[in-house]
């Protein structure tokens, strides 16, 4: 293996020293190959290039090894953390990835003489109060409805609340007692609102014992309707607590983490419990599985066994232990960490060490529960067990589709994953607010964050052909001169390439403008891809054109390739409609006014706009109606009067 690798690598392995730190690989083009950590960096690294891993996955990745990066550190447990810092904010093809691009929602009680819940996404402030985090946006939501029905703590916005002159619909159906109008007085709303932050940490059977009380206190001195009040209360209480089922015995905050792997790929399914109630799943699922997998074993050949694992060493450590220890290394760091985890196989003691020594909680983890914890852990595996198979179930499905459609075409690509679709739409309303969309197909999957939209200038209103025009040349003339100037080779990382296949929403006339561009860009012709309607415009009969001059497609109706291609031309064409709507929108009420006054930032903007119900509306009000906004003092008042008339 070491005739593929240049002296100096050779060289920099050698020198390596036989102490605790991480490894990098990067490739020819400097891409991140793979991170890694060992107790002895010289052993570790040299066993890479000493093997002859013969035609595998491994020996493919350590032939593509240009370059090496290594950082020395203090012990086993800086290495780890080390480790998947790099693993997170790098990306490298080869390590078991978990992305997460959502962050947790929290139910929030705000700071007020009379607290609201809501709902919230974001960075903590301590002078408010927060619950969870929650697993999804739902369940917050479910939380704040029970609150509602039990409490009746309020929702509204501080400016909706302080300009009440009557109760609103909420407290009509009993979901808020009214503290805009002071139908509550400020000590029982405190009152409501203690019980529900007991509530919420899980002291249910305490507030129902106190409610009680409060009851039977009414009832003594013939209070019956503020009695009757509570037992309601109470009713709704106790309806939940039978509905959630879970007798969390001294269990109040815990996560469950089960997973199961087939196919090539896994699922790490996360339950959440807090305050004693279960909150609900999340599923995750990681990437470059198997071959994370293969180079660990390789990694793991003269790491010590683990205390907690079993005598025959870490290199038969199982795949789900492996898939489950890159989850809590890459998860935990970043969101708040319970006291217990419940998880379907055993995990390294020095990982959860490490992990408590980082975020300052003291965890354990449990193997093998009994009781409830066991319930726990069976509905997470089979909530992990039925979310694998639907993965692999929809991935099935669309590696069929991109293959029937490369088929049909006629193509080879080199790599059937990386096979990237380009497609373009124009949308205007008579001529109005022209705007192109372009969306992304790679990886089997639409790919929503490469999306991008042009608005188009300097056309005859209704030109769809000059808008394609203009289009394609904005989006590929960087490519061609990538391509120009690597002299053919394909570009390097991050310079923009040229798609497998460039669709075109239009027959013909598209097709041939696309023609046009290409040539003059010198770009190939052969991925050009026309979407043409069929005989009466009927959806299933559409044809294919192509600008190299081949015939004509018909897919026919229930294609595969059919099917892919009309999935990429409407999302295509929503993508399209949806801008174009917005920037017509934008364009007759004026709200790009609003945004450009100094001092209107987003959240000024947002309160404004749901305060007087849209643009119309703060253009009709008066300056003392626009200071009675939260932020908006007299002379910022003054300012968007001014702007808006």
């Amino acid at each position: 293996m070491s005739d593929v690798h240049s002296e100096q690598l050779l060289s920099e392995v050698a020198a390596l020293p036989a102490l605790p730190g991480v490894y990098r690989y990067f490739d020819a083009e400097g891409g991140l190959l793979y991170v890694g950590k060992a107790l002895n960096l010289k052993r570790r690294v040299s066993s890479y290039f000493q093997k002859d891993h013969g035609g595998t996955r491994i020996g493919h990745m350590v032939s593509k090894i240009a370059r090496m990066e290594t950082t020395v550190v203090r012990s086993e447990a800086e290495a780890l953390l080390l480790e998947n810092n790099l693993i997170k904010t790098q990306n490298p093809k080869y390590n078991i990835l978990f992305r997460d691009d959502k962050s947790y929602p929290y139910l929030k009680l705000a700071s007020h003489a009379y607290p609201r819940m809501a709902y919230y996404r974001g960075a903590v402030e301590k002078k408010h109060r927060y619950f969870g985090p929650y697993p999804s946006a739902w369940a917050v939501k479910e939380t704040i409805q029970l609150l509602q029905k039990v409490f009746r703590l309020r929702t509204c916005e501080d400016t909706v609340f302080n300009n009440r002159s009557r109760p609103c619909l909420l407290y009509q159906i009993k979901r808020c007692s009214g503290p805009c109008v002071d139908l509550v007085s400020a000590e029982e709303y405190a009152r409501d609102v203690a019980d529900a932050e007991r509530f919420l940490r899980g002291e249910a059977q305490a507030v129902m014992a106190e409610m009680e009380s409060r009851m039977m206190a009414h009832a003594e001195r013939l209070e019956f309707e503020q009695a009757a009040e509570i037992r309601n209360q109470m009713s709704a209480l106790s309806r939940v607590l039978h509905q959630q089922a879970v007798d969390t015995g001294s269990d109040q905050d815990a996560d469950i983490l089960a997973v199961r792997v087939q196919g090539g790929r896994a699922c790490v399914n996360l339950a959440m419990v807090r305050g004693g109630r279960h909150l609900g799943d999340r599923p995750y699922f990681p990437v470059h599985v198997e071959d994370a997998v293969n180079l660990g074993l390789l990694d793991d050949a003269d790491a010590p066994a683990d205390a907690g694992a079993s005598a025959e060493g870490a290199a038969e450590l199982p795949v789900e232990v492996r898939v489950l220890e890159a989850f809590i290394a890459q998860h935990y760091p970043g969101v708040p960490v319970p006291p217990l985890l419940v998880t379907s196989v055993p995990v390294n003691k020095r990982l959860l060490a490490t992990l408590s020594e980082q975020t300052g909680v003291r965890i354990a983890a449990v193997h093998n529960p009994r009781e409830q914890r066991r319930i726990w852990l069976e509905m997470a595996q089979t909530n992990a067990d039925l979310q694998l198979a639907r993965l692999l179930s929809e991935e099935g499905s669309q590696q069929a589709r991109t293959r029937a459609l490369v088929e049909a075409l006629d193509l080879e690509p080199e790599d059937l994953d990386a096979f990237r679709i380009e497609c373009f739409d124009i949308s205007h309303t008579a001529g109005e607010a022209t705007q192109a969309s372009c969306v992304v197909f790679q990886h089997h999957k639409m790919q929503n964050s490469e999306y991008r939209r042009f608005n188009i200038e300097g056309i005859t209103g209704g030109d769809d052909y000059a808008a394609m025009r203009q289009v394609l040349t904005r989006r590929y003339a960087k490519v061609a001169e990538a391509m120009r100037e690597a002299g053919g080779a394909a570009p390097a990382p991050g310079q923009a390439r040229l798609p497998d296949l460039v669709l075109v929403d239009g027959g013909k006339g598209q097709v041939s403008m696309a023609r046009e561009v290409f040539e003059s860009l010198g770009l190939s012709l052969s991925v050009i891809v026309g979407v043409e309607k069929g005989e009466g415009r009927k959806v299933g009969l559409e044809e294919l054109v192509f600008a190299d001059g081949r015939d004509k497609v018909y897919l026919g109706r229930d294609s595969a390739a059919l099917m892919l291609v009309a999935q990429i031309r409407d999302e295509a064409h929503r993508f399209a409609i949806t801008g174009m709507r917005a920037q017509r929108a934008k364009v007759r009420v004026g709200a790009s006014r609003l945004e450009d006054i100094a001092g209107v930032g987003p959240k000024k903007r947002a309160r404004l706009l749901q305060r007087f119900g849209g643009v119309r509306g703060v253009a009709a009000a008066s300056v003392e109606d626009l200071c009675t906004v939260e932020g908006i003092s007299r002379d910022l008042a003054e300012e968007i009067y001014r702007a808006l008339r």
